[in-house]
């Protein structure tokens, strides 16, 4: 192999092989070398032993990479070498490795759309804060000081969201150290920007009525889809993937299936007269299962109610969210006499210790009294009336 000085002029005087390349070896730095193929492309490569094994690093090209700055790269690497590195397999591990689009693809769909009903939200949350640039880069160059640069700039206009956002890429990097694609998360040690305090709004007899009022200007979907979320005290998420195949009219019935109940067990809802006169008078579209099915066509369910939300709160003049509607169906039924077991009961909260494994009674009977007597109450706070409605319960 040709040996010599490695200069800017002794390399635009070597002139290409007939046919192949050849390597030319520094004669100051053992190692180096410059690589000339038959084309006339000049790559400067390091080799260097590792074991038995005898290993080539592509440096770059010359003269895009010029003779000093390569002879630099080289000396660096080289040290590598010297402490027990292999900088041919980092630099393919770097290639390699995965960009923070491929992360979030591989997260989405192996563990998210498996495990989360919610991962569009999650989708959605991260398309529309990361920045574009985040996706081309490599997951594991994302640096804390990014994630924290982040979160400021989305805090500045949605705090809660900022909150939301650094939840949902701490879960994506932690899957990134679970399945090997990185080795540390950038969101460790970051603290949500903005503070929270759970909201414990409760709405009064005279806001009650005047959502419901609010809701006769809805399409007779977003109406139904209200009201039913206020009767039967259950969570948005459920209500809006009710699907015709789990209403039981007769009996009064509707079961909630594991698979789309918050806390994978299935539950079953005692509907209240009105809650079933509501359901009679919604249309069914053919093809479709879902009582609440996309605007978009037959193929879903209802996947958002933001902009219903926002004209409900205008008409009504009524500070609420969504969420409030069942907090405050619970709290005027435990006003009313009805026991928090029986309201634990018809919301479906877990119920924690040994009894929750040795009490297998259903409570339906006690839950269609409570909804029942709900429905009656609320109807007189619809229809103005002031009177209280008591309940007595069931069982001692």
């Amino acid at each position: 192999m040709p040996r010599l000085k490695l200069t800017d002029t002794a390399v635009r005087a070597i002139q290409p092989p007939p046919a192949g390349q050849v390597t030319y070896h520094d004669a100051t730095l053992p190692g180096f070398g410059l690589r000339v193929a038959a084309g006339g492309s000049r790559t400067w490569t390091i080799t260097y032993r590792l074991g038995r094994r005898v290993r080539r690093l592509t440096l770059g090209r010359y003269p895009r990479l010029p003779v000093a700055d390569a002879r630099a790269k080289a000396k660096t690497a080289l040290s590598a070498v010297a402490l027990g590195r292999d900088p041919a397999a980092e630099q393919h591990d770097e290639r390699e490795a995965a960009t923070f689009k491929e992360l979030v693809a591989d997260c989405l769909d192996r563990h998210a759309k498996p495990r989360k009903r919610s991962w569009r939200a999650d989708e959605w949350m991260l398309r529309k804060h990361v920045p574009a640039e985040w996706n081309g880069r490599k997951a594991a160059a994302i640096t804390r000081r990014d994630v924290r640069e982040l979160l400021a700039a989305v805090a500045a206009e949605t705090p809660i969201a900022a909150n939301r956002l650094l939840a949902c890429l701490r879960k994506v990097f932690n899957h990134g150290i679970r399945w090997d694609m990185i080795e540390a998360n950038p969101c460790a040690l970051v603290e949500r920007p903005a503070p929270e305090r759970q909201r414990d709004r409760v709405l009064s007899d005279d806001e009650l009525r005047r959502v419901w009022r609010a809701l006769d200007a809805e399409s007779a979907s977003n109406a139904a889809l209200f009201r039913l979320r206020l009767l039967t005290a259950q969570r948005g998420g459920e209500v809006r993937t009710m699907r015709w195949e789990d209403v039981d009219f007769d009996g009064r019935l509707w079961t909630i299936p594991a698979e789309r109940s918050k806390n994978g067990m299935a539950h079953r809802v005692p509907l209240a007269p009105a809650a079933v006169a509501i359901l009679r008078a919604l249309p069914r579209i053919e093809g479709s299962p879902w009582v609440f099915p996309s605007a978009r066509g037959a193929g879903g369910c209802r996947r958002t109610i933001s902009k219903a939300v926002a004209r409900i709160r205008e008409a009504s003049g009524v500070d609420f969210w969504p969420h409030d509607l069942r907090r405050s169906a619970a709290s005027h039924m435990t006003s009313m006499g009805i026991s928090r077991l029986t309201v634990a009961k018809v919301l479906n909260h877990v119920e924690r210790g040994v009894t929750a494994v040795y009490d297998r009674h259903s409570y339906d009977a006690e839950k269609r009294q409570a909804l029942d007597a709900w429905a009656r109450r609320l109807e007189a706070i619809v229809s103005g009336e002031t009177a209280s409605a008591k309940v007595i319960p069931l069982r001692a």
